[in-house]
């Protein structure tokens, strides 16, 4: 039986193209054949309003079948899919209610032995046995605290979206550090590269930015380089991924280039 590559999508700076990188990911990898699950760990809800309406999504969101409500109750996430419009792709949504989510981890009432770290990877076991999915992309919000750990702790890979701006390298450090300690729970956590948004190859930084994230040790920077497009806000606005919105637009093909370099080193 096959066992998902389970991959989330982490940095602590937001607007750095978290939830675009693992909509558009998962959108490309499905149409590519694979049976890929989207889940939505951030209370701002961009991924989910990604793939569905505003109304739909507040109607998720107030749920009781959302990630907030099956993580709190330590529930199996099996049962808390629903299916996108498009084939080979599903979707956990998140809920406002992930606001607290902080506090509700800390304050559950926990068996001897049991971490609070592992809480999500508990949630996640019945998915991974079941075997039904080859990806599971988890997009997690801009914060490094016990959610964040636990989205890493339950996660096999990291990918991390920076952008391609004078600040889009803020904090990069603390994510690193973050990272390395969540590795001391969860040991075959992996870094699978550093996907470059919000590329503009006329910006003089842009080549600095370039320069200093392939000087960085040990870390990989993918090849594909997501460039500014306003096809990626037009699709946003239409709640699509724009592999699917606009498929002969720039970023499209550069999504889809990025899903097959992904796929690669995941072994998948």
């Amino acid at each position: 039986m096959k066992k998902p590559a389970v991959i989330c999508f982490t940095n602590n700076k937001g607007g750095s193209g978290k939830s675009t990188t693992a909509g558009n990911l998962g959108a490309a990898i499905a149409k590519a054949g694979k049976k890929v699950l989207l889940i939505d760990g951030d209370m701002q809800l961009n991924l989910t309003l990604s793939f569905f309406e505003e109304e739909r999504v507040i109607e998720m969101a107030d749920s009781s079948l959302n990630l907030y409500q099956a993580v709190t109750g330590r529930q199996d996430l099996s049962g808390f899919t629903y299916p996108t419009r498009y084939e080979n792709l599903d979707l956990i949504p998140s809920s406002m209610k992930m606001s607290s989510i902080e506090r509700d981890l800390n304050e559950l009432n926990l068996k001897r032995g049991q971490k609070r770290e592992l809480v999500l990877r508990d949630c996640l076991s019945g998915i991974r046995k079941e075997g039904v999915y080859d990806y599971v992309l988890i997009d997690a919000p801009p914060t490094l605290g016990i959610w964040v750990m636990n989205i890493l702790c339950a996660s096999d890979y990291a990918v991390i979206p920076v952008e391609a701006s004078p600040w889009g390298m803020f904090g990069l450090a603390n994510m690193f550090d973050f990272i390395n300690e969540a590795s001391e729970i969860n040991e075959e956590l992996e870094v699978l590269g550093i996907a470059v948004t919000r590329a503009d190859f006329r910006k003089g930084y842009f080549k600095q930015t370039m320069e200093t994230l392939r000087e960085m040790s040990g870390i990989h920077v993918f090849e594909t380089l997501i460039r500014v497009d306003s096809s990626i806000e037009w699709a946003q606005d239409a709640s699509a991924p724009v592999v699917e919105f606009k498929r002969s637009s720039r970023s499209a093909k550069e999504y889809t280039e990025l899903s097959k370099e992904v796929m690669e080193r995941a072994g998948r």
